[in-house]
């Protein structure tokens, strides 16, 4: 096993929005699913805030301007200054205008936060792969886009153009189900192309960069839904993190994770924010926290005791991960998770 290789979750014996002064949030999915919040997220989230905590919203999603985003989130009841909200967008218009001249054009495949933030950077938007720009940039254009755009990026990056993505998450969550995000367009360009995009959003460096930039932050935890973004971006940035269960993981997929997706802290929803959380500490053998205690078996994860779901899920990592070491868990969960209701 790995120095440094996480093998539990950890406890805090403080609240978590006191023991961090910054949370960077992600949106989909933990915040608000679709147009509406996750349950309990606007009341923690307030508590927070007045506790002390800075807030800032950090997204993939390049969708929407960091004005829009503030917007919804101040009209849900959180309330959210522009300056709070940082995107994938951000980052890559950032990243762009590290390697073209200021003033160069850039093809725009995605909405209007792109736009917005190519145009912070001293970057002219076009729209045609006709209109010599130096870089394609592809984001996230919502149900609305045209097919047509990514005819768009093949013609300019057939002929040279560098081009970059604000991010590749396959899926985003929405308030019907689980739907293709801006990765899936990406994967229709690469097919095509043949070509290779430099990314900018979670997990990777660029898109943290942009977030303690922006928000001057000194002990951040990260806090989201996804292993492959906001855990891993969180591992990458070596920053805390904490996975609320209200977007796509579930708890089969955690059990399962490697070292680089292994959160710092599990929780339900935001308002793990509000609590300290509970100590996996050894037992025998096996692991214990709250009534549950478990173990690695020889074909299958063992599950004893009784109390709160959310302990016998985090001793289940400790478990899981332990026998795991730096790869991954290949004991069977089932029967364990199915006592927990998960």
């Amino acid at each position: 096993m790995s120095q440094g290789v996480r093998t539990r979750p950890e406890g805090s014996g403080q609240t978590l929005s006191g023991a961090y002064d910054t949370a960077l949030l992600d949106l989909d999915g933990v915040v608000y699913a679709g147009g509406s919040a996750i349950a309990h997220a606007v009341d923690s989230l307030r508590s927070a805030s007045a506790g002390g905590m800075h807030l800032a919203y950090v997204t993939n999603n390049a969708l929407r301007t960091p004005d829009t985003v503030a917007a919804h989130l101040t009209a849900l009841g959180i309330p959210t200054a522009a300056s709070d909200v940082i995107t994938s967008a951000q980052a890559v218009a950032r990243l762009i205008a590290e390697q073209v001249p200021s003033g160069a054009r850039v093809l725009v495949i995605g909405g209007e936060g792109l736009r917005v933030a190519l145009r912070e950077r001293g970057l002219v938007p076009v729209e045609s792969a006709d209109d010599d720009p130096a870089a394609v940039v592809q984001g996230f254009g919502g149900p609305e886009l045209p097919w047509g755009r990514f005819n768009e990026a093949c013609y300019a990056i057939a002929r040279g153009v560098p081009w970059f993505a604000s991010n590749t998450d396959l899926t985003i969550p929405s308030v019907r189900g689980i739907v293709p995000g801006n990765g899936a367009g990406v994967e229709v360009v690469r097919i095509a192309t043949g070509a290779e995009p430099q990314i900018a959003g979670k997990p990777l460096p660029p898109m943290h960069r942009e977030t303690i930039l922006r928000t001057g932050a000194k002990r951040p935890l990260v806090v989201g839904d996804r292993l492959d973004t906001d855990i891993e971006g969180a591992f990458n940035g070596e920053v805390d993190s904490l996975l609320v269960l209200t977007g796509v993981t579930d708890a089969a997929q955690l059990l399962a994770a490697p070292p680089q997706h292994r959160p710092t802290y599990v929780d339900a929803d935001l308002r793990g924010l509000l609590t300290g959380q509970p100590e996996v500490t050894g037992a025998g053998d096996g692991f214990r926290c709250g009534g549950w205690t478990a173990k690695a078996g020889a074909e299958r994860l063992e599950l004893d005791g009784d109390g709160a779901s959310l302990d016998g899920l985090r001793v289940l990592c400790a478990a899981a991960w332990t026998a795991a070491g730096d790869g991954t868990c290949a004991l069977d969960a089932e029967k364990a998770l199915a006592r927990l209701g998960l």
